[in-house]
């Protein structure tokens, strides 16, 4: 599963937002006024590979006659574009519906739809028990929509949730919503083929499927031709990216993709997520050492440090795989690369001594980041289906809790280590608390601030750190 965007993920324990608060990991669309017809609004939920796909949606629809908005009185069409991984972000989107509904009985042209994950888990709940939304589209047919809104049009209610082996979008060029114009996500390829046994991905975005290698590194060029200086690279599984031409000429692994990214231009950074483990080879990683735009960081999910539990997972690692892994990022990109991780409590029969083996396996790396949950089934997945969920929610939320404290712990260690030294930093806008100070990220993808001067966004700053949080450095440019 591609990388969610909160530091610490409380999600599964937070109260449910208030009718005109949205919890903060969700995504409005931005405004756009070049005179179309009707306006489009759409909430993003969950991981990056959603907010991309919304852009996505957005490119579409804006050749259909759609402007986007950022309020939901001025919307003609509502979509939220949804998340399916834990319970607590589906009941999330069921609430934010009922609070639309509600709206949309004042405004009875109003279009609701619903895309993404819960689109293809939940469809026929959708439009024939709840009867609470007009259109329901799958991940893979967004290229649909017109046809479908036609139908919704003419009072009728549409859906298609069809998953396709071919489809990645690849000659669509999103509309960057809420963009800073500096960063920007990139979708190299679509689905999963590792049938993790606690993970809906694979059920609900289909198998894997490659985008054409050049289109990727055109996508790359014209985002830094309109000024953008960083690029992540997204997919379910990055390492497992695999393009080949039809004629058989050519064959692209992920280490190569890479390469051709980074050649786009040196004052281009390339990130990249998500990576599974058994697919980080040394290539990919002398890849990113080779060349100096390519960032150190690496987000690497564990899920659990122990090999029984790994096993009952269907991570196709074990432990002694993981931190083998990790051994080699260490080795090859130094000790100063950032790792961060995933990590489940409570996963079904999990003893408390493999609990513990999960803490010892943080201890041993150290990581820079996490996001962290306890256990949800998740309806149709292998261990719903082949496994009991016998672990008390009192004691995945005790052991969750052990787990985030000793995080918090690790990752002011880790800040700490890059304290007195300087920090090549892109900066990303001004700094939330204060506009004299400016935001941009490091190598490792830490948070960096710093005193404005006369710097602007889009610049890149040596840095000299001085002080830090768990989260955030502070420090002063140099020359």
């Amino acid at each position: 599963m591609s990388q969610p965007l909160l530091t610490l993920d409380f999600l599964d324990n937070a109260p449910a937002p208030a009718a005109n608060q949205l919890p903060a990991d969700v995504r409005v669309t931005e405004a756009t006024n070049t005179g179309r017809q009707r306006r489009l609004y759409i909430e993003s939920y969950g991981c990056q590979m959603n907010y991309s796909d919304s852009e996505i949606v957005s490119s579409i629809l804006y050749d259909e006659g759609f402007d986007t908005t950022t309020e939901l009185a001025e919307a003609d069409l509502v979509l939220l574009n949804t998340c399916s991984i834990r319970e607590k972000a589906e009941i999330t989107v069921r609430q934010r519906l009922q609070q639309i509904n509600a709206h949309k009985r004042k405004r009875p042209g109003l279009l609701v739809g619903v895309l993404g994950c819960m689109a293809e888990r939940l469809k026929s709940k959708f439009l024939e028990e709840e009867q609470i939304v007009d259109l329901v589209v799958g991940p893979d047919a967004y290229r649909d929509l017109p046809r479908l809104i036609k139908e919704v049009d003419n009072g009728q209610r549409a859906v298609n949730v069809l998953l396709s082996r071919e489809e990645t979008y690849a000659d669509i060029t999103p509309v960057r919503l809420n963009s800073n114009g500096i960063t920007a996500f990139i979708s190299i390829m679509r689905g999963c083929d590792n049938m993790c046994s606690f993970c809906v991905v694979p059920f609900t975005r289909g198998r894997e499927r490659s985008r054409d290698a050049h289109s990727i590194v055109q996508e790359a060029q014209d985002l830094f031709n309109k000024g953008f200086k960083e690029v992540t690279l997204l997919g379910q599984n990055v390492d497992s990216y695999k393009w080949q031409s039809e004629d058989g000429s050519e064959f692209v692994n992920f280490a190569g993709l890479l390469e051709r990214v980074a050649l786009v231009s040196p004052e281009l950074r390339v990130r990249f997520s998500t990576s599974h483990p058994k697919d980080i080879t040394d290539e990919v990683l002398y890849t990113m050492a080779k060349y100096d735009n390519v960032c150190n960081y690496i987000h690497l999910p564990a899920q659990s440090g122990d090999s029984r539990v790994l096993k009952l997972m269907n991570r196709t690692y074990d432990r002694e795989w993981y931190l083998d892994r990790v051994a080699a990022i260490r080795r090859i990109l130094g000790e100063d690369c950032g790792i961060s991780t995933d990590m489940i409590t409570g996963f079904c029969s999990e003893t408390e001594e493999e609990h513990q083996q999960t803490l010892s396996l943080m201890e041993l790396v150290k990581y820079d980041m996490a996001y962290m949950f306890y256990y949800s089934e998740r309806p149709g997945t292998l261990a719903a289906r082949k496994l009991q969920d016998d672990i008390a929610l009192d004691v995945k939320k005790r052991r969750l809790t052990e787990v985030i404290d000793l995080q918090q712990k690790h990752s002011l260690i880790r800040s700490q280590q890059a304290v007195g030294k300087v920090h090549r930093v892109l900066v990303e806008g001004v700094s939330k608390r204060s506009e004299e100070h400016l935001s941009g990220r490091n190598d490792q993808n830490k948070v960096v601030i710093f005193p404005r001067q006369h710097f602007k966004k889009g610049d890149y700053v040596n840095v000299l750190v001085h002080e830090c949080t768990s989260t955030t450095l502070l420090g002063n440019a140099v020359a």
